[in-house]
């Protein structure tokens, strides 16, 4: 995607069953690292740290962007009495006309980060044609400060697009030649970006569990980046049943994790120069110029996005529910 309760507490446990891993293999780290926990979003307080973005879509979607009172008031922001998931939803009962703008979420983190390991865990995310979900972190001045898509897709994608750009003259790229390094299906391997040329660099999860529908089905589960200045960055995708036992006590080991979906390596590309200050992004857009342009005809949704904005049922469950964030350190 283009341009919280904060607590210090290890001794809560988190969200989530676990069984062993499918991939064995450990992944390229420096150490067993064990990561301890520096902010932890979840629970009443979920939003006292999150900024609600309130501009234009950057990438021209058909959304107006709601302050926090407004989407509260609205039923879009809201933490839930029961279970104390956070919801971010898109406007679901509105009459909106064609082509029109119908109201959404977008909230960004007050922290900004230069490396750790970034987790959320989620049992719902967006679903439905003209819709494009991210969880994402980006640094200033876009391109030059980089961005990190970690979940992200459109319309009924099955699978989720891991994705980093960088506008730096210093090389980044996915090292094609250590495709034993990640499980997923490279996309493009350039990570370069500009306001007119910005696919960056992607990888395509294998798990039909990693993203929309199936993500839902299956009960959600925990996506995960590791930022390593050392080694490069990993991302992984646990559905619900496969969360590692050491993520779920919050000493989380990566090293022990396997083979990661997405690995993107400081020999291909320079991490510290292209990603720095970055901010964690959680939004919702419908349409704009990745969902709603050739993609929305070859997915296999009816008529035009734009037409489907109007449609206010196919928005019910265009909604996040997130059982926390957490960064570690």
């Amino acid at each position: 995607m283009h341009s919280f309760y904060k607590i210090f507490l290890a001794t809560t446990t988190l969200v989530g069953a676990h069984s062993p891993r499918r991939h064995l293999r450990p992944i390229n780290t420096s150490n067993d690292k064990v990561y301890t926990i520096q902010d932890l979003y979840v629970g009443d307080g979920f939003f006292n740290d999150w900024d609600f973005y309130t501009g234009s879509d950057p990438t021209g979607g058909n959304v107006i962007y709601q302050n926090k009172s407004a989407a509260q008031s609205k039923g879009l922001a809201y933490v839930n009495d029961s279970d104390y998931s956070t919801v971010l939803a898109v406007d679901s009962t509105s009459t909106v006309a064609a082509g029109g703008d119908r109201d959404s979420v977008r909230i960004t983190s007050q922290n900004s980060y230069n490396g750790g390991l970034f987790v959320m865990d989620a049992s719902k995310m967006p679903v439905g044609c003209s819709t494009w979900p991210s969880f994402w972190t980006v640094g200033p001045d876009w391109p030059y400060g980089g961005e990190i898509d970690i979940v992200e897709g459109i319309n009924d994608q099955a699978k989720n697009q891991m994705t980093l750009h960088s506008g730096t003259n210093h090389t980044c790229t996915i090292d094609t030649d250590d495709s034993d390094e990640f499980t997923g299906s490279v996309l493009s391997s350039n990570c370069y970006s500009t306001e007119t040329s910005d696919s960056g660099c992607s990888i395509m999860d294998n798990s039909s569990t990693s993203f929309a529908y199936g993500f839902n089905n299956a009960g959600g589960g925990v996506f995960a980046l590791l930022w390593d200045n050392s080694t490069g960055m990993s991302m992984w995708h646990f559905a619900r049943a496969d969360i590692p036992d050491d993520l779920t006590a919050q000493v989380p080991t990566p090293s022990t994790w396997g083979t990661p979906s997405g690995f993107w390596s400081v020999k291909t590309c320079d991490i510290t120069d292209n990603f720095y200050d970055q901010q964690m992004v959680i939004d919702t857009t419908i349409c704009g110029n990745w969902a709603g342009g050739d993609a929305y005809s070859k997915s296999g949704c009816s008529g035009k996005c734009t037409d489907m904005v109007a449609n206010a049922t196919n928005y019910v469950d265009a909604k996040w529910v997130i059982n926390y964030v957490a960064v570690y350190q």
